[in-house]
């Protein structure tokens, strides 16, 4: 383990960085050299915690990501790389790397550059002064990115945080601390279309936050189209339970409730007052109001139903490889 820690030394508490890497060939050499100081450098020379291994999970990378991580993995000792058999996605990247991990703690980061190693000594400062097993990083507005990928992200934080999971999650983001025993029983069950922060707010009760700046990132372009964006969203909607049901359900007894009060109205001045009643118009808009709603219903059923079956059948979230996609079986890395 080098400068470290030593291995020996039980009061020095290990974390297992764990990084997912997709179209990671600019910025991830970065990223080590940086992970690289932090190993043998700690605030006021103490060293409470030990970087032991770097985790780099190969997603299906395309552009030479997976070259640079086994050049990586032969330099240094300390980095452990994961090869994935095709391209899964950032959730099940981490689920991978988190499951392949050793470390008391394990951190999750992006491999962009936005996310810096040194604040993990922050995170794990907050993680032992509120005893907390989950420490999530509170950053600002990435400047890198687009105005309306920031909202985007800031509205669908809002959604999870008050509308689809009040009080389970405060606050969350890619770059997080965890137990690592908790880290590594989360990534053995969670299954297809889980989101991982949600499956984490099953298991943990006390979690914390720590507020720290965001850098800018190192790779040109963002690794997630509007479509991806839509998709993570999404797999955030159907991971909350029976929730999104629920608000559809009272939606509908709300607009039950006007219709029937509009129909009084209408009724009781039809009768009493003579007043002419309007015709299709009003008539068309009412269906086309429900049947939406019953629509609604229907699709967010369907995805619910579509989710337990792929569960059912063994789909699996993510399949791990022995070698990098240009050794076993002798296709060139792409």
């Amino acid at each position: 383990m080098g400068d470290a820690g030593d291995p020996k030394d039980f009061s020095i508490e290990t974390i297992s960085i764990v990084v997912p890497v997709y179209q990671g060939v600019n910025s991830l050499r970065g990223l080590i050299d940086e992970i690289e100081v932090i190993r043998t450098t700690h605030p006021n020379g103490k060293k409470s915690f030990a970087i032991d291994e770097v985790v780099l999970v190969d997603d299906g990378s395309q552009d030479g990501s997976s070259g640079l991580i086994l050049e990586l993995a032969q330099r240094h000792d300390w980095i452990t790389p994961v090869w994935l058999s095709r391209n899964y996605g950032q959730h099940a990247a981490t689920l991978a790397g988190m499951s392949s991990s050793r470390g008391d703690w394990v951190v999750t980061m992006d491999e962009d550059g936005q996310h810096s190693p040194s604040d993990i000594e922050k995170l794990f400062a907050t993680a032992k002064r509120t005893n907390s097993d989950l420490v999530y990083a509170d950053l600002d507005a990435i400047r890198s990115h687009a105005t309306w990928r920031n909202r985007f992200s800031s509205l669908a934080k809002s959604i999870a945080t008050k509308l689809l999971l009040p009080g389970e999650i405060k606050r969350f983001s890619s770059f997080r601390l965890i137990n690592g025993e908790v880290a590594r029983n989360v990534s053995a069950y969670a299954g297809h279309g889980v989101y991982l922060d949600v499956a984490l707010s099953w298991v943990v009760e006390n979690v914390e936050s720590c507020k720290l700046p965001n850098k800018i990132e190192t790779r040109p372009n963002s690794g997630y189209s509007l479509k991806k964006l839509i998709s993570h969203f999404w797999r955030l909607v159907l991971s909350s339970g029976t929730r999104p049901l629920r608000i559809v359900t009272f939606f509908g007894i709300g607009a039950s409730l006007i219709a029937t009060i509009g129909g009084v109205i209408v009724l009781y001045g039809r009768v009493f007052k003579s007043v002419p009643v309007a015709g299709w118009t009003s008539m068309i808009v009412i269906v086309l109001f429900f049947s939406g709603l019953i629509l609604l219903s229907l699709g967010i059923l369907a995805e619910y139903l579509g989710t337990v079956v792929r569960t059912v059948i063994g789909k699996p979230l993510y399949t791990i490889r022995s070698k990098p996609r240009d050794g076993s079986l002798g296709k060139p890395n792409r």
